[in-house]
């Protein structure tokens, strides 16, 4: 019954999708200027459908509807009712339909919310965005069903993947989407103010709302994940480059040039054939992600799906809407403003501009670093793996000039500045910035050549950030982003020359002497839990000054029968110390790893505080 429920209202859904498609195909063509009643009903139905069906399958989870397939293959009777509940969308299925959910009730809001607007730009954004809706339903309902039938039907179901069994990660999966979903209707109403001639400042200050809070779920959504794998996964970094971490930071890198771009299309009214490519870029980077993530073709251990088809019908549904999106914008790009001011080489314009553009360098480099080994094992069969070195290297020497542009950009005027006006307050915040970075550099005896410029650009943006709170000449919001990036960035520096590891085999009663610590493995305790049985080991970090104790486990797990690694982690403002540990086959030893991790909670703390800083600006703009 609730099968047929949730199969049914997705049907009926489709129905109304495509009932829209055509009522806003007429409604464009006959030219009318009264919206018809008629979609706004339709809107209403389509997103109920798709709640229903959404709550068909938590409902089935819940109470361990094993008929279900999707039930089946992702749940257990033993799970805790937390984890039933996330294990609906913590699957490919359940996953794509809460894509589908927030996608209708987007646009429902979006439609609602621009009232004040041109009606002909309204409609056509739902004529768009029903095109994606159309195609994300029809890829659930003939390729990803989670509600397909089993007869008989079995008495126990396989159970979720232990390492998704986490509230960090239960969690991060809808607010990701809530930042992936809002770039569709970025990408819409882009198409439609294109077609409209109306790529203004009008349209910038009503999409921008949209450009912040997609940039906002989709931050928060990256820092989720990321404390997920630090602490879940065992890895002991802030970022791993993994291809499923790096599939979330491309449309961020994307979705962020877009925000300051619009910013500038309000201001001066430039920059429009950018902000149209970059609101095309952002969502097909979001969608080529979801290709990437469900296609199978990553080597990641938190892809959703291995099932290559699945992934095909998507790209060529991608391919389909980035080619139309092509062909609109070159038939209708001449509607855009010929007659533009071109920006002085010392305004906040232009170095809006260079900034984006390296914005789209860091997008780039690691672009190629998560697509090109996939290419080239199709085209060659050879397997290779994009590390940390890799994006390193190319990433950090850009950053310097990227930091100085950013610490300077900000304090330019509009239109034209004058460069010769710099104050003396500015050298000496430099000058000073430089001598704390050779300090630094010298004290800790670093030798990577690039070490000192980008402390002190990362010291003299933080100095920089620190006096403009007492300064009039930008908003709140903007001041604690760019704080908040100014500390992650020398949080990053200081982890990357502080941090120190150590790694051996170890049994019970077992010392080792690292540095100035001693490692001891005091003992082993047995566990049981609900639906897992786990390892649990004591191990003593001690110096001369203070000691510790860390706890770190290996569960056991029964539905399905997996071991994971769960790090035991001391955390203070100052550094974090990190302990894992792993069963090896052999006599009574196990792989002890532990890790000196400086900053880590400052990391965190300054990506909350880049978010801090989006949510101001969306509720100063709707006041």
């Amino acid at each position: 019954m609730i099968n047929q429920i949730g199969n049914y209202s997705l049907f009926i859904a489709l129905f109304a999708s495509i009932f829209l498609l055509f009522q806003s195909s007429n409604v464009i063509r006959n030219k009318s200027k009264n919206l018809d009643g008629k979609i706004f009903s339709a809107l209403s139905v389509q997103s109920l459908m798709v709640l229903i069906s959404f709550f068909s399958l938590i409902f089935a989870f819940i109470v361990s509807d094993f008929s279900n397939e999707t039930v089946y293959n992702n749940s257990h009777t033993t799970k805790p009712l937390f984890y039933k509940i996330s294990g609906s969308w913590g699957n490919h299925e359940g996953s794509l339909l809460l894509w589908l959910l927030v996608l209708t009730i987007f646009l429902f809001i979006f439609f609602i919310s621009s009232k004040k607007l041109l009606n002909k730009y309204r409609i056509l954004t739902v004529l768009f965005q029903e095109l994606i809706i159309i195609g994300f339903l029809l890829f659930i309902l003939f390729t990803s069903n989670p509600f397909l039938h089993l007869f008989p039907i079995p008495k126990e179901g396989t159970g979720l993947n232990p390492i998704l069994q986490d509230p960090a990660l239960a969690i991060h999966p809808p607010i990701l989407y809530l930042g992936y979903v809002g770039t569709s209707i970025i990408f819409s109403s882009a198409l439609a103010a294109l077609v409209c001639g109306m790529v203004n400042k009008i349209w910038a200050k009503h999409i921008k709302k949209w450009v912040v809070i997609s940039w906002i779920f989709l931050t928060i959504g990256i820092l989720l994940g990321s404390i997920w794998a630090y602490y879940e996964l065992g890895w002991g970094g802030f970022w791993f480059w993994d291809p499923v971490e790096n599939v979330s930071l491309m449309p961020w890198f994307c979705l962020t040039a877009l925000f300051h771009t619009i910013i500038v299309l309000e201001k001066r009214n430039i920059y429009q054939s950018w902000t149209i490519i970059l609101s095309i870029a952002t969502f097909s980077l979001s969608m080529g992600g979801t290709f990437l993530v469900r296609s199978g073709i990553l080597n990641s251990i938190h892809t959703f799906a291995n099932d290559p088809s699945r992934g095909i019908f998507i790209l060529c549904f991608l391919l389909v809407l980035v080619l139309l999106a092509i062909f609109i914008f070159f038939i209708f790009q001449k509607k855009l403003s010929n007659n533009l001011t071109k920006p002085f080489l010392a305004s906040k314009e232009t170095a809006i501009i260079v900034n984006n553009w390296f914005m789209m360098f860091f997008l780039s480099v690691v672009l190629v670093g998560t697509v090109y080994p996939i290419f080239l094992e199709v085209i060659s069969g050879s397997k290779i793996s994009v590390g940390p070195p890799f994006y390193q290297k190319l990433i950090l020497p850009f950053l310097i000039p990227f930091l100085l542009f950013m610490a300077v950009g900000p304090k330019l005027k509009w239109i034209k500045d004058n460069l010769s006006k710099i104050k003396l307050n500015q050298i000496m915040l430099f000058i000073l910035s430089i001598a704390i970075s050779y300090f630094i550099v010298k004290f800790f005896r670093v030798s990577y050549l690039l070490i000192l410029p980008l402390f002190a650009l990362g010291f003299f943006l933080f100095f920089v950030t620190i006096k403009d709170f007492f300064s009039k000449n930008s908003t709140m919001s903007q001041k604690i982003s760019h704080f908040g990036f100014s500390l992650f960035i020398l949080s990053i520096l200081f982890n990357g020359i502080l941090a120190k590891e150590f790694s051996s085999n170890m049994k019970v009663g077992d010392e080792r002497k690292y540095l100035n610590k001693i490692i001891k493995f005091e003992n082993l305790k047995i566990v049981e839990k609900n639906n897992y049985k786990s390892l649990v080991a004591n191990f003593k970090i001690s110096d001369e000054k203070s000691s510790i104790n860390l706890s770190p486990e290996v569960r056991i797990y029964n539905q399905p029968r997996t071991l994971t690694s769960e790090a035991a982690i001391n955390s203070t403002i100052y550094s974090d110390n990190f302990l894992v540990f792993n069963v090896i086959k052999n006599d009574g030893y196990y792989n002890v790893r532990y890790q000196f991790k400086p900053l880590m909670m400052w990391i965190w703390f300054s990506i909350i505080l880049i978010s801090v800083g989006g949510i101001l600006s969306y509720l100063k703009k709707n006041e």
